[in-house]
């Protein structure tokens, strides 16, 4: 069985260490990543790497967040990869920073990525790996997004992303359930 993993992000060097990004840096931060031989193709780069009795193969779309779905589509299609069978890893307001929560279907929480995937493939139906990323306590939620991290996040910013990637390799190696009861609502806050 294949499944589909798809990072979250946006192109371009200015939004590479922000917060919109972090589902990014967890794939280059996972077990495997040093197996993740990055192609364009598919309007953003993916690889494929074997687990134990699955194979992944892992997107990151270069088509800025709004238009993700554009990515996902032709990727899951050319791969005849089910949308049950779509692990979105994106950044999520309504969890606090450092905190992991997999999630199955459901609502889009305004999310322009989750809503252009939703749009494009017809379903909601996809699985999630939300990177709690926190609200801004004050200023907009656009420029809070495209911000980089504070200094307080960047202290426990590797142990999280590590997590985010362990979590990706469990579910992969051992499935949702298994991984969903490890990680879900796990912090790495702790300094």
């Amino acid at each position: 069985m294949d499944f589909l993993i798809v990072g979250l992000g946006n192109p371009g060097s200015e939004y590479q260490n922000t917060r919109h990004n972090i589902a990014w840096s967890v794939l280059e931060s996972a077990p495997f990543s040093s197996h993740l031989a990055w192609r364009e193709k598919y309007k953003g780069f993916y690889a494929s790497h074997g687990f134990r009795n699955v194979k992944g193969h892992f997107l990151k779309p270069q088509t800025y967040m709004n238009l993700s779905g554009e990515s996902v589509q032709p990727c899951a299609d050319f791969f005849k990869i089910r949308v049950e069978n779509i692990l979105v890893v994106h950044d999520e307001l309504d969890l606090p920073f450092g905190t992991l929560a997999f999630k199955k279907g459901g609502g889009l929480a305004g999310h322009n990525g989750l809503k252009s995937i939703s749009q494009i493939l017809g379903s909601q139906d996809f699985l999630r790996l939300r990177l709690g990323i926190g609200r801004p306590t004050h200023g907009n939620v656009a420029s809070y997004v495209l911000s980089n991290f504070s200094s307080d996040e960047r202290m426990v910013l590797d142990d999280f992303l590590k997590g985010g990637g362990e979590a990706i390799d469990c579910f992969m190696n051992e499935g949702f359930q298994k991984a969903a009861k490890t990680f879900s609502k796990k912090s790495y806050t702790e300094v």
